[in-house]
């Protein structure tokens, strides 16, 4: 009985450790590859309602998951902004830094719901980019399609800024 007990014991340590290990490795893969990405949402605080109001709970950090490639020709910068629309993010570039801005707003469909799930930001947001060369910025473009923020920069730029619209 006793040996039992001790082998059930060891079964439930090792499983303890593989779900640890599991979730060890998932915190370092995302502190890793999204520490970047991880983003703080401020609020105004004629936004915030009051103290106990679903906005005040909502969360003030979010991914704005993104992608920095480099081809031949060009620099191309992707962010992920669910629940944006172009016109509520700006571009600007100076040196070899790419800055995005925006705000995302809170809508709600009427004021007698209760929140279940609480697991997006909103709010005034920036995000620098660090760009792996200079660009050209008279040559940048920028586009939005399926809520994601592509830019497009020529290779070779000077080091003054420009804001970008976005089309």
């Amino acid at each position: 009985m006793l040996n039992s007990l001790q082998q059930t014991g060891k079964n439930i340590g090792q499983k303890i450790n593989r779900a640890w290990e599991n979730l060890s490795e998932g915190w370092h893969e995302l502190l890793s590859r999204s520490s970047d990405a991880l983003t703080h949402f401020t609020r105004h605080k004629d936004d915030a309602g009051p103290a106990g109001s679903a906005l005040a709970t909502f969360p003030r950090w979010s991914l704005l998951a993104g992608e920095l490639e480099e081809t031949p020709k060009d620099v191309l910068v992707r962010v992920e902004l669910p629940g944006l629309e172009k016109d509520d993010c700006k571009i600007v570039i100076e040196g070899n830094v790419l800055h995005l801005s925006g705000e995302k707003r809170f809508e709600r469909e009427t004021d007698d719901s209760t929140y279940h799930v609480m697991e997006r930001a909103y709010g005034a947001f920036q995000r620098s980019i660090v760009l792996p060369r200079n660009v050209n910025i008279e040559q940048a473009q920028a586009s939005f399609k399926n809520g994601v923020l592509t830019v497009r920069l020529p290779k070779q730029g000077g080091d003054s800024a420009k804001s970008i619209p976005v089309s």
